[in-house]
């Protein structure tokens, strides 16, 4: 039975699914083969008790990354124990907006390591940032390593929310070490600790397609699409969703969403190639 279409400010951006295999198979571009790639962030937030006033939000709100680097090796250099969680955490959100996430992820590690054992929250966001700095450096094996024991952390501290966030983390790097399974159990698990959040359904979407479960693919997308109606990634995910579903004129209404959205995205880029391969929509029949 087919799903109802969603009626939402880009309602073209989410389809009803119809039988597979109805439609012509069209030719996609690498990039729609792989789940999607997260969003471009600088660094997880950091707990409020741990950016309270004082040296590391003066450090986290400096406009000049560099200076704001300068500023944390001044501070550790003269910091003890605990106290280097701080800095290192100022060091390594400021290496993040440089876009050194190798060093990033080594100094958000050593904030991790210099935080008390019993302090769970702390480890916990520092293990994710350091997560977060692997990942996109295209390392998913320490990447996954950190973002372990940053959820162990978080489920010690009772943080669902927390537990949750890490694990679309791990999802991302589970997939990219092409071990999907896994990163559908993590899934499960971000979708029920941070439900708000449009990237879990999308991540969601796109691996369940990857897995030809389009039923659920269809599922997850209309949720993300629910959660963030204007936004190009969703809007071409669900184009191709349809498209595989065997519903080209709804895949075609969602990709031209996505070119009439951000026009100079490189989602856009992509609808236009998926576009061009299944041509213009068929005339309508003349009336009598």
């Amino acid at each position: 039975m087919p799903l109802p279409l969603i009626l939402l400010p880009l309602l073209a951006q989410v389809g009803p699914m119809v039988s597979p295999g109805a439609a012509p198979p069209i030719n996609l571009p690498t990039g729609a083969e792989r789940p999607a790639k997260p969003r471009q962030r600088t660094a997880r937030a950091a707990p409020a008790r741990l950016a309270e006033p004082g040296p590391l939000q003066t450090c986290l709100t400096d406009t000049e990354p560099q200076h704001a680097l300068d500023l944390g090796d001044a501070w550790l250099a003269s910091a003890k124990g605990p106290a280097q969680t701080q800095a290192q955490l100022c060091r390594g959100s400021a290496l993040t907006r440089l876009e050194r996430w190798s060093d990033a992820q080594a100094a958000f590690l050593a904030g991790r390591d210099a935080a008390a054992g019993t302090d769970h929250t702390a480890r916990a966001t520092l293990g994710a940032m350091a997560g977060n700095a692997a990942l996109a450096a295209n390392a998913p094996a320490p990447a996954l390593a950190a973002l372990d024991v940053a959820h162990r952390d978080a489920v010690a501290a009772n943080d669902a929310a927390l537990a949750g966030a890490i694990a679309l983390d791990r999802a991302r790097a589970l997939v990219a070490l092409k071990r999907e399974p896994e990163a559908a159990t993590a899934l499960a698990e971000a979708r029920t600790g941070v439900p708000d959040n449009p990237e879990a359904w999308l991540l969601s979407a796109t691996l369940a397609r990857r897995q030809n479960k389009l039923a659920e693919a269809q599922q997850y997308i209309e949720k993300a699409a629910q959660l963030m109606p204007v936004d190009p990634e969703i809007g071409l995910e669900a184009g191709v969703i349809a498209e595989l579903a065997g519903h080209e004129a709804a895949a075609r209404k969602s990709w031209q969403s996505v070119v009439a959205a951000a026009p100079e995205s490189e989602q856009a880029k992509t609808a236009r190639g998926y576009l061009a391969q299944i041509g213009a929509a068929p005339a309508a029949p003349k009336a009598r």
